[in-house]
């Protein structure tokens, strides 16, 4: 399923979202910013999220004066689809051409690559 990119931004209220469990209120949103000592105004946020809403990636649920957002999609079905489009564009759809550039360029450490294998032998054990 290919799911739209969004800006740095955007994910940033995404990420709010999935950490609020899929589902927050507008208040709870500005919350989190406020926590996070974000300097976004009102304005910008409700722009954030009526892009992210006109992307499928959040659908709103008016209750009264309040808005409720939902996120169309989990956190991990959003890094997959991403996944996929950077492998497509930069490794014509190779996982193996990436593996090797971040071991090439020192980026995958061997702790990493005996986590990784420790992590693909648990996966092929469930299948």
């Amino acid at each position: 399923m290919k799911i739209s990119s969004v800006s740095d931004s955007e994910l940033e209220i995404m990420k709010i979202i999935w950490n609020l469990g899929g589902t927050a209120w507008y208040s709870q949103i500005m919350e989190v910013l406020e926590q996070q000592e974000s300097a976004w105004q009102k304005n910008t946020v409700i722009t954030l999220l009526s892009r992210l809403t006109e992307k499928g990636l959040l659908k709103p649920i008016k209750a009264g004066r309040r808005n409720k957002y939902i996120a169309s999609c989990s956190e991990a079905d959003y890094q997959a689809s991403q996944t996929r489009t950077f492998l497509d564009k930069l490794y014509q759809g190779s996982a193996k051409g990436l593996v090797s550039t971040l071991i090439q360029r020192d980026m995958l450490t061997a702790q990493d690559y005996e986590e990784l294998k420790g992590y693909w032998e648990e996966v092929k054990k469930k299948k």
